[in-house]
C-alpha cells in the first residue's frame, strides 16, 4: 500500500480501541454473541474508530454506529456529550442507534433484530 493511501490513526486512539475490545461489558458481550461472524447478514465490528470516536459496534456497509449505553449515559454531562457526538457522526453520514444495557440484558433478541433491520434499511439506501 502506498503511503498516500494509508490512513493514519492517532496511536493513543488506536490503543484505546484495542483496549476496549477486551473485556466487553456483559451487555456488549450479549450483543456481540449474536452479531459476530455475519450472523445478522452484515459484518459488525467492535470498537471501530471513526475519526476520534469509538462506537461500541459499527457496520460499515450501512454506515451505522451501534451504542450500548450504561447508567453513566443518564448523567446530564454525558448525555450532552453523547448528543454532540451523535450530531458530529450524523453530519458525516454515520447513523447512530442506541440501546440501554437493560435492553441488551433483558431482550437481546429484540436488540439484535433492531440492529439487523437498521443495517438492512441503511444498506439499501446506500445502493
Amino acid at each position: 500500500m502506498s503511503p498516500e493511501k494509508r490512513h493514519r490513526i492517532y496511536p493513543p486512539i488506536l490503543q484505546r480501541a484495542r483496549d476496549m475490545r477486551h473485556p466487553l461489558t456483559p451487555a456488549e458481550r450479549k450483543v456481540w454473541a449474536g452479531a459476530r461472524n455475519n450472523q445478522l447478514g452484515f459484518k459488525i465490528r467492535r470498537q471501530h474508530i471513526i475519526d476520534r470516536f469509538i462506537p461500541d459496534f459499527y457496520c460499515a456497509a450501512a454506515k451505522l454506529a451501534i451504542e450500548i449505553d450504561g447508567d453513566s449515559h443518564a448523567d446530564p454531562d454525558q448525555a450532552e456529550y453523547d448528543a454532540a457526538r451523535t450530531e458530529w457522526l450524523e453530519a458525516r453520514g454515520v447513523h447512530v442507534i442506541r440501546f440501554s444495557n437493560h435492553d441488551a440484558h433483558e431482550n437481546p433478541e429484540a436488540v439484535l433484530e433492531a440492529i439487523r433491520r437498521a443495517c438492512d434499511e441503511r444498506a439499501k439506501q446506500r445502493r
